[in-house]
């Protein structure tokens, strides 16, 4: 009888350990707060976790980012336990990237580099993938000293070489000849995406924006009744979905955006301008927060910052608290040292009373609030519309 082997065909994640650095300026709970969020990074690029370390120290160390003690203890658990990646959740220097990997021997990633590998997995449209290759180029462009790419055979024709060129200034010329491509594709797509948005006429435009993962594209999928992809990553949607949406008889366009995130590296914010023309040029903002992360507030701020970064901060906002099915009472200390526990009215109660724009508790999942959230946006385009537009006020 024959005997068949069996050989398991799926491909195995790669498998990742975190690396962080706790400095004066930042707390072990927040440190530890960044590596979580930076293992879900890992998550969503298709890796696993296996550890973290994290040292304290006055600065990174300008050669290897932490001690030489503590790569030392890298070393061994990555050699130990066979790991595949070294996450670093700061941005590494050109010379500490070189000398983290001779030590280690593996793929070593920073946080921005991990980022754009996720913004390129899913990059779908023309602008979206241009965008991040655009990204791509600019995070490489510093770090060609530790490359051996050969990219001169990317480039075709007789003379293209000048004599006695390095392989690395051949390289970094032909990534400046593609960035400045880029450039000018990208310029192209603005001027498109502004015709387009000058022929959507006379109506109200409403954006979507917060931190990512909170749930924007479930609240934009209901509210005009598309069809957004939804996923439990982290920048599922890259590119901007704008959509025509009718509440009583009154349209306006509702666009969802990419989501913002903590130490996103300030050149993907450049890279994504065309995209985030959407946010500025909007008339109103809904600013979507998931109350039932413990860091929502962490959130806020960062998107506010964004927004600020944006020149964005002046428009309405309509703040929306969501996945309130899912939201845990928050534990306080009190002014006698007592622990008091923060449920979710306290919490509803006290933002209102410390904040005048309009909030909305909801559950966009379960369909929760929804028509109060209906009628508060309803109530800001309309009296903007009507302020815009007085010859249509009698049709609302």
């Amino acid at each position: 009888m024959a005997r068949f082997k069996i050989h398991d065909t799926a491909i195995k994640p790669e498998t990742a350990v975190l690396v962080s650095v706790i400095t004066p300026n930042v707390t072990e709970t927040k440190a530890k707060e960044y590596l979580e969020e930076l293992e879900f990074l890992v998550k969503t690029a298709g890796g696993e976790t296996r550890g973290t370390f994290m040292q304290k120290l006055g600065f990174p160390d300008r050669a290897t980012f932490v001690g030489s003690g503590k790569l030392e203890e890298i070393k061994a658990f990555v050699e130990a336990e066979e790991i595949d990646i070294v996450v670093f959740d700061d941005e590494l220097s050109p010379s500490q990237l070189r000398n983290i990997e001779k030590e280690l021997k593996r793929k070593i990633l920073d946080r921005s580099n991990l980022i754009l590998d996720i913004f390129a997995r899913h990059a779908k449209t023309a602008q979206a993938k241009t965008q991040v290759e655009l990204a791509q180029l600019q995070y490489l462009l510093p770090r060609l000293t530790r490359m051996w790419t050969h990219l001169e055979r990317q480039r075709g024709g007789i003379g293209m070489r000048g004599p006695g060129e390095s392989q690395i200034e051949t390289d970094r010329r032909i990534i400046l000849d593609k960035i400045s491509l880029f450039k000018e594709r990208l310029k192209a797509i603005d001027k498109q995406n502004e015709t387009q948005r000058k022929n959507r006429g006379e109506m109200i435009r409403v954006a979507l924006v917060g931190y990512t993962n909170v749930g924007k594209s479930t609240i934009m999928n209901m509210i005009s009744k598309s069809d957004v992809l939804i996923e439990n990553k982290l920048f599922a949607t890259l590119d901007t979905t704008v959509r025509k949406v009718v509440i009583d008889n009154l349209p306006f366009l509702l666009s969802d955006t990419v989501g913002f995130i903590r130490k996103l590296p300030h050149h993907l914010v450049e890279c994504f301008k065309s995209t985030l023309d959407e946010v500025r040029e909007a008339d109103v903002l809904i600013h979507v927060v998931d109350i039932s992360h413990p860091n929502f507030e962490d959130h806020i701020q960062a998107v506010n910052e964004t927004l600020k970064d944006l020149k964005a901060l002046d428009k309405p906002v309509i703040t929306v608290f969501n996945k309130i099915d899912l939201y845990k009472p928050a534990i306080e200390e009190g002014q006698d040292g007592e622990e008091i526990e923060v449920t979710l009215d306290d919490f509803r109660n006290s933002w209102m009373a410390k904040n005048a724009d309009p909030a909305v508790f909801l559950s966009a999942t379960n369909k929760t609030n929804i028509e109060e959230f209906r009628k508060t946006l309803y109530d800001i385009v309309v009296k903007m519309h009507n302020a815009r537009y007085p010859y249509n006020n009698l049709l609302y």
